[in-house]
C-alpha cells in the first residue's frame, strides 16, 4: 500500500501513524498515544501548537498510553522540551518505558514527568494547573503482549494493554478508544454499545495479511490482532453496534482497506464503519 500511497495517492491516502487528541474545552489537550509522527501532527492541527504569546506553554496537558508500542510512545520523546508532562499508562506499560527503553527517565531530566496509574477506578483527567478537565476515563486491560524492548516480553500480562471510554462530563458523549484488540472482552463490547464514537484496531483485514503481501510470515494473532474479516472478526462485531460513528484505525501498511477502490474497502462502508484518516474530528 505504501507504493500506492507514494505513485497514487488518490487511491490510498497517505496517513500518519495514529494518535488521536482529546479536549473538553478547545483549549486544554490530552493525546491518546503519542505516535513518531507527533510533529507533523501537531503542525496540521493548530489548536496544539504552543501559545504565541508564552514560552514553552503547550496546550498539551498530559499523554495516555495504550500499550508500550514504539509506535504508541516515542512521540514522547519530542514533548521533552515543554513544561513538566502527566503521562497515564499502567504499571507494566511504565516498567517498558522506564528500564526496556529509558524513554520515562529520559523526559524526567529534560521536561519533569508525572506518571499516573490508570488501571484502577474511573478518573478524571486534569489540567496542568490543577483544574479539572471535564474528562472522566476509565481504562479496560485487554489480552495482549508487551514490546519487544520490554525487560520480562511475557504474552498476557495484565496491564500490558488498555483500551479507553472517555467520557465528556458535561455533554455526557462517550468515546471508546481501542487501537490494540487481540479478543474483544465482554467488558470491551458493552463499552462499545454505550459508545457515540468508536475509534478501533483496523490493524490487519485478515488472519494472513503478513504472508499474503509478502511482508512476513506471523499471524494477526501472533502480533495481539484480531483482524477484521473472517469469523470472530471485528467486523460483525462493530457493524452490528447502535453506534453513530465507527471507525478503524491503526491499519497497518499490508490492510487492503487502505485502498480507496478495492473490494475489501466496499465491504467496510457498506457495514456503515468508516476508514479512519488523518483530520478526522468528532464532537461529542
Amino acid at each position: 500500500m505504501c507504493c500506492v500511497a507514494r505513485s497514487n495517492p488518490a487511491r490510498a491516502r497517505p496517513r500518519t501513524q495514529s494518535g488521536v487528541a482529546i479536549s473538553a474545552d478547545a483549549s486544554h489537550w490530552f493525546l491518546l498515544n503519542a505516535s513518531p509522527d507527533l510533529l507533523a501532527q501537531i503542525h496540521s492541527f493548530p489548536p496544539l501548537a504552543a501559545h504565541l504569546d508564552t514560552i514553552r506553554n503547550s496546550p498539551i496537558q498530559g499523554v495516555l498510553l495504550t500499550n508500550g508500542d514504539l509506535d504508541h510512545t516515542l512521540g514522547l520523546a519530542l514533548l521533552r522540551e515543554g513544561e513538566a508532562l502527566a503521562v497515564y499508562s499502567t504499571s507494566r506499560v511504565r516498567e517498558a518505558l522506564t528500564e526496556g527503553l529509558a524513554l520515562l527517565p529520559l523526559l524526567k531530566r529534560y521536561c519533569g514527568l508525572t506518571w499516573h496509574d490508570c488501571i484502577l477506578n474511573p478518573f478524571e483527567l486534569h489540567h496542568r494547573n490543577g483544574t479539572p478537565s471535564g474528562l472522566l476515563v476509565k481504562a479496560i486491560d485487554i489480552p495482549g503482549s508487551a514490546p519487544k524492548y520490554h525487560a520480562t516480553p511475557t504474552r498476557c500480562a495484565f496491564g500490558d494493554s488498555v483500551a479507553y471510554i472517555i467520557t465528556d462530563t458535561r455533554s455526557g458523549g462517550i468515546l471508546v478508544f481501542a487501537p490494540d484488540v487481540s479478543i474483544p472482552t465482554p467488558e470491551l463490547v458493552d463499552a462499545l454499545k454505550r459508545a457515540d464514537v468508536v475509534l478501533y484496531d483496523g490493524t490487519f483485514w485478515s488472519e494472513h495479511d503478513m504472508s499474503e503481501s509478502g511482508a512476513g510470515t506471523a499471524l494477526a494473532a501472533d502480533m495481539g490482532h484480531q483482524p477484521i474479516s473472517g469469523p470472530g472478526g471485528s467486523l460483525d462485531i462493530l457493524a452490528a453496534l447502535p453506534t453513530p460513528h465507527r471507525v478503524y484505525m491503526h491499519i497497518n501498511n499490508t490492510n487492503p482497506i487502505l485502498l480507496e477502490d478495492s473490494p475489501e474497502r466496499q465491504q467496510v462502508a457498506d457495514r456503515g464503519i468508516e476508514v479512519g484518516e488523518d483530520g478526522m474530528e468528532f464532537e461529542l
